[in-house]
C-alpha cells in the first residue's frame, strides 16, 4: 500500500470516528466567531427561562404535524414509511437506520423501550445489543419470545424514538414529543393486550406520568383502556444487577395478568 493510499484509509477512518461521535456538519463556508456564539448563548438561554411553556401548550405545538400524518396510516406498513419520510426530527439526521419494530405484531404483549443505541442504530432493529439480549431472557423467564411462531407466546417490541439521539444522549422533551402520536398509533395498530414500559423515559412518555420508573412500577396502569406496567430498562439491569429482583416482580405480575 503506498503512501498516498495509507493517508486516505487514515483520514476515511478519522471521519467516521467523528460522525460516531456525533458530527453532524463540515466546517461552513462563512466563517464562525465562537467567542461571540459563546458569549450570547447565556442570554438566549435566559430569555427561554424567562418565558416558560406549558408541557401541554409545547406538546401541541410540536406534535401537529406527527398528529396528523400518523392518524392517516391504516396499518403497520404505512406507519412505518410515514415515520420514514418525516422531516420533522433532527435525530433523523444523524441516524443510519430506521429503527422501527421487531417480533410478532400480533403479539399479546408490547414492549416498548426509549431509542435505539449504537448497535441498534447499525443493524436496524430494536434491542439487539446487551440489554437486547437481557431483554430475551427477561421475556423468556416468562414465557415470551419475539421469535415465538404462536403470537400468544410472542413480544413486539419498539421504542419512542425510531431514531439513534447522538452519542446515545438523552432525547430531549420536543424530540419525544413529535414522535409520539406516531407511538401512539403503533399501539392503536398493533393492538396489543398487554404494555410493558421500559425505564422512565418511556413509562413517563405513554403515561403521562411525572414521576419516574421506580414510583411507577409494581402497579398496573393503562393507556387508553389497555393495561401496562412499567419496570427498570435492561440497561439499568447491566449497571444495577440488584435491580432484578424488582423487574423479576413485574414480570411475575405480568405474566399473571396474562393468564401464565
Amino acid at each position: 500500500m503506498d503512501a498516498d493510499s495509507v493517508s486516505f484509509a487514515a483520514d476515511l477512518a478519522a471521519l467516521a470516528w467523528q460522525v460516531e461521535l456525533g458530527a453532524d456538519e463540515a466546517i461552513a463556508e462563512e466563517p464562525v466567531d465562537r467567542f461571540e456564539v459563546r458569549a450570547a448563548a447565556p442570554a438566549a438561554r435566559a430569555a427561554t427561562a424567562a418565558q416558560p411553556v406549558a408541557p401541554a401548550v409545547r406538546t401541541a405545538v410540536v406534535e401537529r404535524g406527527s398528529v396528523e400524518i400518523a392518524a392517516g396510516c391504516g396499518d403497520l406498513a404505512s406507519l412505518r414509511a410515514a415515520i420514514g419520510a418525516f422531516e420533522g426530527c433532527s435525530l433523523k439526521q444523524g441516524a443510519r437506520n430506521l429503527v422501527f419494530a421487531d417480533g410478532d405484531p400480533r403479539a399479546r404483549v408490547m414492549v416498548i423501550g426509549e431509542a435505539p443505541g449504537r448497535e441498534e442504530d447499525r443493524e436496524g432493529l430494536p434491542f439487539v445489543g446487551r440489554s437486547g439480549q437481557l431483554l430475551d431472557r427477561m421475556l423468556a423467564a416468562i414465557g415470551l419470545s419475539r421469535r415465538a411462531e404462536d403470537p400468544r407466546a410472542g413480544a413486539y417490541i419498539t421504542n419512542v424514538l425510531p431514531w439513534r439521539p447522538p452519542q446515545n444522549r438523552d432525547p430531549s422533551g420536543d424530540e419525544a414529543a413529535k414522535m409520539l402520536p406516531f407511538l401512539f398509533r403503533h399501539i392503536e395498530l398493533a393492538r396489543p393486550e398487554f404494555l410493558l414500559l421500559l425505564g422512565s423515559p418511556a413509562a413517563r412518555a405513554v403515561l403521562s406520568a411525572e414521576f419516574g420508573v421506580t414510583r411507577l412500577r409494581g402497579k398496573w396502569h393503562e393507556w387508553r383502556g389497555v393495561p401496562a406496567i412499567a419496570t427498570f430498562h435492561p440497561a439499568a439491569l447491566l449497571r444495577d444487577p440488584g435491580k432484578k429482583r424488582e423487574v423479576w416482580a413485574d414480570l411475575v405480575m405480568l405474566k399473571a395478568r396474562m393468564g401464565g
